[in-house]
């Protein structure tokens, strides 16, 4: 699995130099930073039930360094809680950084490698004995890779659809052993 996992950053990476290097020259202003390749965005979930809820805000910016590549940076907030058969209450917070890398082999295509850090912290309450033990804190690492497809709703707007998943299944993951969907919005 390692081998794979990393012969996929390789080829990425790759890739990634490649298409850059091929449209810089084409799309690159004589100034250099061009602010209409700014784009803001990120996911935003909520997620109540009889035994669980959740709450995810992630914002981020990032840059279209051209029509194939973009990559930038985000902070991550995310609350679970869920309640088991025995009415044991569990507490998950998360508290983190992000970056991101984009490609877009295909205009509305793409492929994204999203590492985290996030600050876990919680509690689990055992309502048959009264007490509620505190999870001590963790720093959580998490490497997401995916791919979906960004559809534009005009201007610089896109609706983006992923799927995707955490190779690196930390125990206190936020985002569990299995693969997931997210939908979010770019500005």
């Amino acid at each position: 699995m390692k081998k794979i996992i990393t012969l996929f950053i390789i080829i990425t990476a790759a890739l990634t130099q490649a298409i850059y290097a091929q449209d810089q020259q084409e799309e690159t202003p004589p100034g250099g930073f061009d602010k209409s390749k700014l784009f803001f965005g990120g996911n935003f979930g909520l997620g109540f039930g009889s035994n669980s809820s959740s709450i995810i805000v992630s914002p981020q910016v990032g840059y279209r360094f051209n029509t194939h590549f973009a990559a930038g940076a985000g902070v991550n907030f995310n609350y679970y809680s869920y309640k088991n058969l025995f009415d044991e209450k569990t507490r998950y917070g998360y508290a983190g950084l992000n970056i991101f890398g984009r490609i877009y082999p295909f205009s509305y295509l793409l492929l994204q490698a999203q590492p985290e850090l996030n600050y876990s912290w919680g509690s689990v309450k055992y309502p048959a004995d009264n007490i509620t033990q505190k999870l001590k804190g963790q720093l959580v690492p998490s490497l997401l890779l995916g791919g979906g497809a960004a559809i534009p709703t005009g201007g610089n707007g896109a609706l983006l659809l992923l799927l995707q998943y955490d190779i690196l299944q930390e125990a206190r993951s936020p985002y569990g052993n299995k693969m997931f969907f997210t939908m979010g919005y770019n500005f």
